[in-house]
């Protein structure tokens, strides 16, 4: 049997049915969302479906040569890969343009292209090629920290062209090391990190009382000796430390409270105080008991209340004031239905206003007298909910999750970890942007600006999404294409 009978053969023409079943309706959906009376063809070059045509055959046309490639060349080039996109990235912060802040897009005469798209790809290929290597072992730390190197490095240069959204996709590679066996509680100290950095921000603007403090840190606090608490209850199955903790800030609160009537006293300093002392007494646990988890325990404590100190100065020093605001407006710190408010709120009339049926076809109020900004690209899905309410939402999103669970398939299926590994990174990069799309659309994530995926207006990201998928397919055909 040929080569390419067994390509043929071998490919999972399933995916390959979603892959397309998504990019025609992503390109029905861009002609609604762009369409005005004037335009008399969906194939009409000047406007966006015209444009968003060329790439789907432009992309179409790369997903067929991806096939036609030796497997094999994929493992061996992967690290060349990396370091030539690496390259493109650092070259991108000092020649691109500046577009709406950001200098992230490289200018090639009438095409424009973001090269962040493939360092998604290049950075998946070297975190599988470096992660299959016979003597590698996640636990390791030797392991594990140039594992995290391959993750920084196109992160840090992303932030460096004010691209935060395309960046932060970045953090989906660890939900594929938690699958490969990373330890949970560094997904957990993830979570935690993100909790206590909300906390502080959000509460930080309540007073406990003049100069007595501010509810933030005494309720990131409070989080932080929950937590030990938990941890010495439930896991450890040590109930005489735990309730001497809890003594211990018993007493520590009761003594400020009392000492308050007559001094005012910084609460965050009681608060922070009983943080740190908890921490010195888990180390003393961990010496003389020899329970050497709570080393671990007295570590994150203290990292956790010096992480929630410098909340402030990473959302004031770190993050662009539009950001700030997003996630004010999110948290509802701030009431902003006319500034950086306006495009979740406007999206949210569009998908209320489709009600049950939607509107029908080209007959959205919201998307065609253009209230909903940027409703081709990142807030795509407010088009389908106006247009074809909330049964047409719910049917992009069943087909949204067939293709995650096929992906999943894909990748439990595979033999060679470098395929395994793989494909985690693209199931784990596409459920990243349906996340944080669909839920700042809803309003209940912070508008980051990420595409939805073979939907959103653009041939980079349309070509990055169709790259990661057919470079698996093409891995996932090696399966059989060996057998033949």
């Amino acid at each position: 049997m040929s080569k390419n009978v067994s390509i043929k053969y071998a490919l999972d023409w399933t995916t390959v049915a979603y892959f397309v079943l998504l990019v025609f309706m992503g390109w029905i959906s861009i002609y609604g969302a762009s369409y005005d009376f004037d335009q008399t063809s969906i194939l009409d070059w000047d406007q966006r479906a015209g444009k968003q045509f060329v790439w789907i055959l432009t992309a179409f046309g790369i997903g067929g040569m991806l096939l036609l490639v030796d497997y094999k060349m994929y493992n061996f080039f992967a690290y060349i890969i990396y370091a030539a996109v690496i390259l493109l990235l650092i070259v991108t912060i000092f020649v691109a343009p500046d577009i709406k802040g950001s200098r992230s897009w490289l200018v090639l005469g009438p095409v424009s292209f973001q090269p962040a798209e493939l360092a998604k790809m290049a950075t998946a290929l070297a975190l599988s090629r470096f992660m299959s290597a016979y003597n590698y072992r996640i636990k390791n730390w030797k392991d594990l920290i140039p594992l995290m190197m391959f993750i920084l490095l196109p992160f840090t240069l992303i932030i460096l062209q004010k691209e935060t959204g395309s960046a932060l996709v970045f953090l989906a590679f660890t939900l594929m090391l938690y699958r490969e066996g990373m330890n949970g509680i560094i997904l957990l100290l993830g979570v935690f990190a993100i909790l206590l950095f909300v906390v502080v921000i959000k509460y930080s603007i309540i007073p406990i009382g003049i100069e007595q403090g501010t509810l933030g840190i005494l309720l990131a606090s409070a989080l932080i000796l929950l937590v030990q608490l938990g941890y010495a209850l439930f896991f450890s199955k040590h109930r005489r430390d735990a309730l001497i903790l809890l003594a211990g800030v018993a007493g520590v609160v009761v003594i400020a409270v009392v000492v308050n009537i007559w001094y005012k006293i910084n609460f965050n300093y009681v608060a922070v105080f009983a943080v740190l002392a908890s921490s010195v007494y888990w180390s003393f646990v961990a010496l003389f008991k020899r329970f050497k988890k709570y080393w671990m325990l007295a570590a994150i404590s203290f990292g956790a209340i010096l992480f929630s100190y410098s909340a402030d100065y990473l959302f004031e020093k770190v993050l662009e004031p539009h950001q700030q605001i997003r996630i004010k407006v999110l948290l509802n710190m701030e009431d902003d239905p006319t500034g950086a408010g306006y495009n979740v709120n406007q999206s949210k009339i569009a998908i209320g206003s489709g009600g049950l049926w939607g509107k029908g076809f080209l007959n959205g109020t919201q998307t065609k007298l253009k209230y909903v900004p940027e409703q081709d690209t990142d807030f795509i899905f407010c088009t389908v909910g106006e247009e074809h309410g909330f049964w047409g939402s719910t049917l992009v999103l069943v087909v949204y999750w067939l293709l995650l669970m096929r992906l999943l398939r894909i990748a439990e299926r595979q033999r060679e970890s470098f395929n395994r590994i793989y494909a985690y990174c693209v199931t784990s990069i596409f459920f990243f942007h349906l996340m944080i799309n669909i839920g700042m659309v809803l309003g209940i994530m912070p508008v980051i600006g990420i595409p939805l995926p073979f939907f959103s207006y653009g041939g980079s990201s349309l070509w990055g999404f169709t790259i990661l998928l057919f470079i698996l397919l093409r891995l996932d055909a090696s399966r059989l294409e060996r057998m033949h």
